[in-house]
């Protein structure tokens, strides 16, 4: 499936090895110094280990936060030096002495980790001279940032020009069930897609009409479909520039045999918000004056029973404005379903899906959860990612 090569194909003992992980984690709102969920931390623990098992000298880098921001990577240090039972120095830059002074100072199975790579606007920029500058600190490279694999930055792609490049496990996992789930599926086989808007999901739509028996539509962009089979949908967003594409795509489902579900009644209100007073109605015939939220009951009833069906799902994006508990209900009992439905490979594609899954609790009852909201996008879309085809062929 991933023909690229890992770890466990390069030999780190006694080499510096520059490894890119995905320590964007969220941080307490208030102090900026608390880690309020550290999954994507301990996603990258078994990489961090395998390569200290074997001699290697690990100089760890990640972005965290907004750019505009300037959010530092202290609180990674300080909860990786507890993950992994030993202080792990952190630099207070990132090509500059202190950083350079840490790196020459490892010996065989030490860790450290740079500051921010972010700080420096040629990580975006994937300028040359900053990846070859960050790439000096190593003699072999290991991409293990998901994440961020769909971003063609210094320290995510460019630095691979210079350095003998691999993948760790978190990439190798990754794309070993997705694209496992993607090419050669359990069936029958679902995708459940969500989010506001279509022009956002039209390549991976396109992508997954060719591959799936089934797909479920909710959120946002269930109006721009509902308008452009003439339905009236009040206030609700929508993409008036694409019903013809959401003609097209109705068409292309109905050659290729896909089965489609959408939303035959909706939650409405005159805005979001946790005290607005609500009512039901059919998915395309909303008032004006009012838009939809939230599948409505009769919806999650129909969603959730063919949930049951199917043994391979891929779930992307939440079916309704799930950050107000109000509106959550929908999201939440997908969730519920895929979770309940134990003889099917479930996957959550990152993003707001992974953030409704591991809100509800439910992660460990779910085959895979993506740490790559816009990475796993890509990748269902069929896309090249170019932190993965950066790396070296087997």
């Amino acid at each position: 499936m991933l023909n690229k090569k890992t770890i466990e194909d390069i030999d780190v003992k006694g080499k510096k090895v520059l490894v890119r992980c995905d320590f964007n984690v969220p941080l307490d709102v208030e102090t900026k110094t608390e880690i309020t969920d550290d999954r994507r931390i301990t996603e990258a623990l078994p990489t961090i280990k395998y390569l200290m098992d074997q001699g290697a000298r690990v100089i760890l880098c990640s972005h965290i936060g907004k750019t505009k921001n300037k959010q530092s990577l202290a609180p990674v240090a300080k909860r990786l030096s507890e993950l992994l039972n030993r202080e792990v120095p952190f630099a207070s830059d990132v090509v500059g002495e202190d950083a350079k002074a840490k790196a020459a100072a490892l010996n065989d199975g030490d860790v450290m980790l740079i500051e921010n790579v972010r700080l420096h606007p040629e990580e975006e920029a994937n300028d040359p001279e900053f990846a070859k500058e960050l790439a000096s600190l190593a003699e072999l490279y290991v991409n293990d940032a998901f994440g961020t694999a769909h971003r063609a930055h210094a320290s995510t792609a460019g630095v691979a020009d210079y350095l003998p490049a691999a993948c760790g496990y978190l990439i190798q996992k990754e794309i070993g069930i997705m694209g496992g789930a993607l090419n050669e599926p359990k069936r029958p086989f679902l995708a459940i897609l969500g989010g506001s808007k279509v022009s956002t999901k039209i390549g991976v739509i396109e992508n997954l009409l060719d591959k799936v028996d089934g797909l479920m539509i909710g959120g946002g962009m269930t109006y721009t479909f509902a308008k452009a089979q003439g339905g009236n949908i009040g206030n609700s967003i929508c993409e008036l520039d694409k019903l013809d594409l959401a003609k097209e795509i109705l068409a292309k489902a109905e050659a290729k045999g896909v089965k489609l579900y959408f939303p035959v009644d909706t939650l409405c209100a005159a805005a979001p918000a946790e005290d607005a007073e609500t009512t039901v109605c059919p998915s395309n015939d909303i008032p004006d004056g009012l838009e939809g939220l939230d599948i409505g009951p009769e919806s999650i009833k129909m969603f959730t029973e063919a949930i049951k069906e199917y043994k391979t799902i891929i779930w992307n994006g939440p079916v309704g404005f799930f950050e107000l508990n109000k509106f959550a209900n929908g999201t939440n009992a997908i969730a519920n379903a895929l979770a309940e439905n134990e003889e099917a490979v479930t996957i959550i594609g990152g993003g707001d899906s992974a953030a409704a899954v591991e809100k509800a609790g439910l992660s460990e009852k779910m085959t895979h959860v993506s740490t790559g909201g816009g990475a796993s996008l890509e990748f269902i879309e069929g896309k090249t990612l170019p932190g993965i085809a950066c790396l070296q062929d087997k």
